[in-house]
């Protein structure tokens, strides 16, 4: 985990090595003070000798002016490097999640991969620019006032050893507590994050429904979660600061009243009683730090482990070592493929043996969950099969680099997303060197622009995130001129018309008749008007190929094709004109 954290410092290596260099440098001048404390008022103050004192306070001084300097350059590159890091973490998780296939994205879910680029980077950034700083202190600062202290006066330096073993102890008894109870905060932060993703994304459904009330009772108990490991984990943490106020001040009282015995003693003189009382604070307060350092750490941890277990994730579909980059047509062949989301799950793809010329129009149908977008899937490579192959264009898919198969494929989706910006943005996702005419003519074919040109600003409308500001069937529309600028061997449209009209979808489907003859086509569609006058259709029923044949072919051999057809075109049919 460390290793795999710790390649992300790089540029950044200096600045961290740096901020340990000056906090040591501040550390010596800090001990220098206290000696020159003494000198002043032993030889100085008790002496009456102006000169010595003069002197010695322009000594401090000038140990004051390069404490100040060397403390301010360790906190400058303290904070430079921990922020760098940070930069450098988010950017790499970020890259990795790019290369991840969906079954990785589901592994983690979206909201774990969220609350681990925010909060978690957070927490190591705030624990690494302390360690930096603090890690390299507060030792060398406690083990420098110590060996300064037992010099001056063993037996008053005893003191500080009892009291330093004194707040280890509480220490060591606190860090586990504690740190188990924020471990499990962080958990809790993928639920909250989900809660509002949710909300935020789908505000109109909950609009819709009146279900803010349910949603806002949702994110208070997720909140709460948080709020109460929060507070189990601080009630010891709070603890923790007063009894080290009570060990810190006993420590000076007990110092205070044996070294006013020592000094009637004749054993220990003023200026370095008070030299003790300063060394006394400075080791305290860094056995403090120490705790509140370990307890950062501790707490950072699991921040680190999720961090690091993103960045160790291996893609599921790896790339070959002497890749193919051109797919030579738009043929697909599934060789008794099966096919489940994970090795031990009940397969959702059962011997799929299916082939497919490139230029052919082909539908897809079936009930709910019967394994139409998984099929489909496999095209691109979005998953891999666990048995069989599937094959684009006569190669295997994994033969492919996989940027060449995903250009080949072009696929859109019921639920499509688009992106704030114009129209002609929007649609240069597929081609971003696409010229305007190539843009217009794939929003013709897809029957876009129609509605784009009643727009006052036509192909220069702006549309709002996520197409807020488009019915459900523009919005499809454009997702399909957006695939066809890819100029892919095939064209994937997973039930992508279900909300345009039948009249606009039949003008669709003429044009790709007309304008992308060569383009192999495959609709999954829940109307059969969508499919009818395919090359073939396939009737999918629980992950297996039921029926495979033309429209007129299958209403005579598939019973389930047959039942479908006849409720949505029979007496008691289900009419589905879709719309705007």
């Amino acid at each position: 985990m460390l290793k795999t954290l710790a390649k992300e410092i790089k540029q950044f290596r200096t600045a961290s090595l740096l901020t340990p260099f000056f906090m040591v440098m501040e550390v010596v001048t800090e001990t220098i003070i206290p000696l020159l404390m003494a000198s002043m008022i032993d030889n100085g103050v008790n002496k009456g000798d102006m000169d010595h004192i003069l002197f010695i306070a322009a000594c401090m001084l000038g140990m004051a002016v390069l404490a100040l300097f060397t403390g301010y350059m360790g906190n400058r590159l303290g904070a430079y490097a921990g922020t760098g890091f940070a930069h450098n973490l988010r950017e790499a998780m970020y890259e990795r999640i790019q290369t991840f296939s969906f079954s990785n994205i589901d592994k983690f879910s979206t909201a774990g991969l969220v609350t681990r680029l925010t909060t978690d980077v957070s927490n190591v950034q705030m624990a690494y620019s302390m360690g930096l700083r603090m890690a390299v202190r507060a030792p060398s600062s406690l083990i420098v006032a110590m060996v300064m202290a037992f010099l001056i006066s063993p037996k008053i330096a005893m003191i500080y050893v009892v009291a330093a073993v004194i707040l280890m102890t509480a220490i060591v008894i606190v860090m586990p507590i504690t740190s188990r109870n924020f471990r499990a905060v962080f958990t809790k932060y993928d639920d909250l994050n989900e809660s509002v993703q949710e909300n935020v994304s789908a505000i109109r459904v909950v609009k819709a429904y009146v279900r803010e009330d349910y949603e806002q009772e949702k994110f208070n108990k997720a909140a709460g979660n948080i709020h109460d490991l929060f507070v189990k984990a601080e009630k010891l943490t709070a603890l923790f600061s007063p009894f080290m106020s009570l060990i810190v001040y006993g420590s000076i009282l007990l110092v205070s009243w044996r070294g006013a015995q020592l000094i009637v003693g004749g054993e220990l003189t003023t200026g370095n009683l008070t030299t003790l009382l300063t060394y006394c604070m400075q080791i305290l307060m860094n056995m403090a730090m120490l705790g509140m350092m370990f307890i950062m750490i501790t707490m950072s941890a699991a921040s680190a482990k999720r961090i690091s277990e993103v960045l160790q994730e291996e893609t599921d579909l790896k790339e070959p070592e002497e890749p193919l980059y051109e797919v030579p047509d738009g043929s697909i062949v599934f060789d008794h493929a099966d096919f489940a989301y994970k090795k031990d799950d009940n397969l959702i793809l059962s011997d799929i043996d299916l082939s497919i010329q490139s230029g052919e129009t082909v539908g897809i149908v079936g009930a709910t969950g019967s394994g139409k977008t998984s099929l489909v899937s496999l095209i691109p490579r979005l998953y891999d099969v666990v048995k069989g192959e599937v094959r684009v264009g006569g190669h295997n898919v994994k033969e492919y680099d996989l940027d060449t198969l995903h250009n080949a494929v072009a696929m859109v989706l019921q639920k499509n997303e688009l992106f704030s910006g114009s129209i002609y943005d929007n649609l240069r996702w597929g081609d971003e060197n696409a010229t305007d005419e190539e843009c217009q003519k794939a929003a013709a074919i897809a029957q876009a622009s129609e509605f784009i040109e009643r727009f006052p600003e036509g192909y220069d409308t702006h549309i709002e995130q996520g197409g807020t500001n488009v019915s459900g069937g523009q919005k499809q529309r454009l997702c399909i001129a957006r695939a066809l600028l890819k100029k892919p061997r095939i064209l994937i449209l997973d039930d992508s018309t279900s909300a345009v009209d039948t009249a606009t979808e039949a003008k669709m489907r003429r044009s790709f008749r007309e304008d992308i003859p060569d383009i192999t086509k495959l609709i999954i569609a829940q109307r059969i008007s969508s499919v009818q006058d395919a090359d073939k259709i396939i009737v999918l029923d629980n992950g297996k190929i039921a029926a495979c044949g033309t429209h007129e072919e299958l209403l005579q051999t598939s019973p389930i094709y047959a039942s479908i057809y006849e409720s949505q075109t029979g007496s008691n049919a289900d009419f589905d004109e879709g719309g705007e």
